[in-house]
């Protein structure tokens, strides 16, 4: 691996309601090399969803820290660009219009607005939905929104990209297709990825490392697991390769023991 690019160091995580105390993350240990893709997996409520958002400076540690690119996150930036399960695109402005606020927000002063424009043009191309520039996000489907959500967060030009089970709401075939836009994305831009999922094969198709997480509270690490699948991926290539089938199974057996241990609890 890439010398540690973000690093989380011995995070936990606290809340505090109507006077009790739950630790939601304890000693969290982290490196992600630049460029790499990492996903994070774990049955509900081992804390996968609080740790990207600490990622994302959201919500702030109570033990440890995070450093991207040897400064320490402490505040939501543009260099951490996130994509939640919903869509969260402004209802009342075009898909072209959504991804230039984003655009403007982060470069007026440094691009020209001609400049800008182009950028946020790009953006859209490269998840295919140029051609719907215009439209207002009730009148294109939920694929293409998350699309939309897409290009936003890559036309940030963020150091990391965290994204928050971004397939999970799609059907099948849609979530397939942008599986497949997310692989090219990141292999022509070489950008690091850091994914939230519930799907096993979606963590294997689209990720370099694995990282498994024990059922909460006070969830940890339980395992990471390196995919050594050679990329470009196919995903019907992989249908049986050996390595493939491997991963999935590793990734499958320690998530049905951490769900016999919550059974046996």
């Amino acid at each position: 691996m890439a010398s540690a690019y973000l690093s989380i160091e011995q995070v936990g995580k606290s809340f505090t309601r109507g006077g009790s105390t739950t630790q939601v993350l304890a000693d969290i240990d982290l490196k992600v090399g630049r460029g790499e893709y990492i996903s994070i997996i774990g049955h509900s409520g081992c804390g996968k969803s609080t740790l990207l958002n600490i990622v994302a400076g959201l919500t702030p540690v109570s033990t440890g820290a995070v450093l991207l690119d040897n400064s320490e996150v402490n505040a939501p930036g543009p260099d951490r660009a996130v994509v939640f399960q919903n869509h969260s695109l402004l209802p009342w402005l075009t898909v072209y219009d959504n991804v230039r606020l984003a655009v403007d927000k982060v470069f007026r002063g440094r691009k020209s607005a001609a400049e800008r424009h182009d950028w946020t043009m790009h953006n859209l191309d490269l998840v295919q939905m140029a051609h719907a520039r215009t439209r207002r996000p009730s009148e294109i489907s939920g694929g293409m929104k998350q699309r939309v959500g897409i290009a936003r967060a890559l036309a940030m030009e963020p150091k990391v990209l965290l994204l928050d089970e971004p397939f999970g709401a799609l059907d099948a075939l849609t979530r397939a297709h942008l599986q497949d836009s997310v692989m090219q994305i990141h292999a022509s831009l070489g950008n690091t990825v850091m994914m939230i999922t519930h799907d096993v094969d979606e963590a294997v198709l689209l990720s370099d490392r694995i990282v498994m997480m024990t059922n909460g509270p006070a969830a940890r690490i339980g395992e990471i697991l390196d995919v050594p699948l050679a990329r470009p991926r196919e995903r019907l290539d992989l249908v049986a390769d050996p390595t493939y089938l491997r991963c999935r199974a590793a990734v499958l057996k320690f998530l049905y023991e951490r769900h016999r241990l919550v059974e046996a609890a």
